[in-house]
């Protein structure tokens, strides 16, 4: 029986001044299947999403959709034709409720009015099929990553989308959520939708893909069934050579204590957190989402306010906290959001670097020259505005800002969280000259093989308490997600009631 084809894409091209974005692309998606579209950022895949979702019109090629030519690109043909697409940023109104958010703009009408029991009746019965047990009258603000992105997918489904793209669908999500989402792709796949699925997680891709497609410098390499290929020949494609040693370390002996965290509390969110970090040493904060790494950051910096402990930083004892004065004293927080917490989006990459130095810098466009030149930044010029830049070179000038200040403790949330292998293997190589050159990093991830591949020590975080202090010489996945999950005090009362 011949397989069905939703989508064909044929010699793709599209160029934006001074940028050949897509140079004769080719993608295939079968009814059924979950088609993974691999490369790192810049390769050009947001753009040939936005292609088929009918943002942009291709410059050369010709894209088929269950067999139709697609003559006019705009969101509204895409979206009649049966394409949906479920961004890394979900679009979604916080303050109206699931139901509203899936039927927006199609609300089912009654005598000329909105009929109110229909709508949370079909909005159920949608969530109901995605094993979604959520009020349908409930506020998007009051949901989690996970269910909001349940709420996009039911969206999806509404309209009776029989293609689905998903932008980075497990970035923000934990464990359990993310086995729980790859459930719900499995049940599409069996309904015979499409989902071309883009991820940096090269982890996940045997879990959740069919085939995947690697674009790299906006042209197309090669298309491979996931079982046919391992992930160290994925990394050869994606960056065009062998990547040999993705975590960059040079261990050494630490120095001075640089940070000391003593008792620290915070309401339920931290409870008598102690923890320090000497200079030229890199310190893990692992744990699951929600168990603290963030907030425990964000209250060493100033950002919130904490109710018990003592801070000191580079042995004096802190009085003074806010971030300007953390900023001042030499400690630098790189956040989680850099879109939103990390970066002026709307303000040029010169801008950007220099904005926390103003008051120690002249001329400050060649000092963002030099921070480009270092880093590697990619981008034609300093003036270029940050929100075009892909999220590895995003993230490089969060880090140039911090090293502008001349800080000597840098704070890593998820530094290397989507963004692509080649860009991650760069930050850790800029973490290790750092901690070389004596200054000290504090680094939260939520992926264990980087915890370990960088860090001297890790400790392990879960209900807002340190439940462990593990050197890397004794650190593996299964020890650490022993004391993040509590299956060390399980295995603990275990004994003791055998003892009994």
């Amino acid at each position: 029986m011949e397989e069905r084809i939703l989508v064909e894409a044929k010699g793709i091209s599209k160029t934006f001044p001074g940028v050949r974005a897509l140079d004769n692309v080719n993608l295939t998606l079968k009814a059924g299947e979950t088609h993974i579209l691999l490369g790192e950022n810049g390769a050009g895949k947001s753009t040939l999403m936005k292609i088929l979702s009918g943002a942009y019109a291709p410059d050369e090629g010709e894209v088929y959709i269950d067999g139709k030519k697609v003559e006019h690109f705009n969101p509204h043909v895409a979206q009649e034709m049966g394409v949906s697409i479920i961004y890394q940023e979900f679009n979604l109104i916080p303050y109206m409720n699931v139901a509203q958010n899936i039927f927006i703009g199609r609300f089912p009408k009654k005598r000329g009015l909105i009929d109110h029991k229909k709508m949370f009746a079909d909005a159920t019965e949608l969530l109901e099929s995605l094993n979604m047990h959520v009020d349908p009258r409930a506020l998007i603000v009051d949901l989690s990553t996970a269910q909001q992105q349940m709420v996009e997918v039911a969206k999806a489904l509404s309209i009776k989308s029989k293609i689905l793209i998903m932008d980075e669908p497990t970035s923000s999500l934990s464990e359990r959520e993310t086995e729980q989402l790859f459930l719900t792709i499995h049940q599409l796949n069996a309904k015979g939708i499409g989902i071309i699925y883009i991820s940096h997680r090269l982890q996940e891709l045997q879990e959740v893909g069919d085939r995947i497609t690697i674009l790299r410098d906006g042209q197309y390499i090669d298309c491979k069934n996931v079982k046919d290929v391992t992930v160290d020949e994925l990394v050869s494609m994606m960056v065009g050579h062998a990547v040999d040693e993705m975590f960059c370390r040079d261990y050494q002996t630490p120095g001075e204590e640089y940070l000391r965290v003593e008792n620290l509390s915070s309401g339920r969110r931290l409870q008598n957190v102690n923890i320090n970090l000497h200079s030229g040493e890199i310190v893990g904060l692992a744990g699951l989402v929600g168990a603290g790494r963030t907030e425990l950051a964000r209250a060493i910096f100033g950002v919130d306010k904490y109710d018990n402990g003592e801070i000191f930083l580079f042995g004096k004892h802190i009085t003074n906290h806010s971030a300007s004065s953390m900023v001042e004293s030499g400690i630098s927080l790189i956040p989680e959001d850099r879109k939103n917490q990390g970066l002026a989006l709307i303000l040029p990459v010169a801008e950007n670097i220099v904005v926390s130095s103003l008051n120690r810098l002249f001329p400050g466009f060649l000092v963002s020259m030099k921070y480009v030149e270092d880093l590697r930044i990619a981008t034609p010029s300093t003036t270029r505005l940050a929100q075009f830049l892909s999220g590895g070179n995003q993230q490089k000038v969060v880090l140039a800002k911090w090293l502008c200040t001349k800080a000597k403790i840098f704070i890593f949330d998820e530094p290397t969280r989507g963004i692509d292998v080649g860009a991650k293997a760069e930050i850790h190589g800029f973490m290790n000259e750092l901690v070389k050159e004596g200054a000290a990093v504090l680094m939260i991830s939520s992926e264990l093989p980087e915890i370990i591949g960088m860090s001297d020590r890790i400790y392990v975080m879960r209900g807002g308490k340190i439940m462990a202090e593990i050197p890397h010489t004794e650190a593996s996945q299964e020890r650490i997600i022993e004391f993040a999950m509590g299956a060390d005090e399980v295995k603990k009362n275990k004994k003791q009631a055998e003892a009994v």
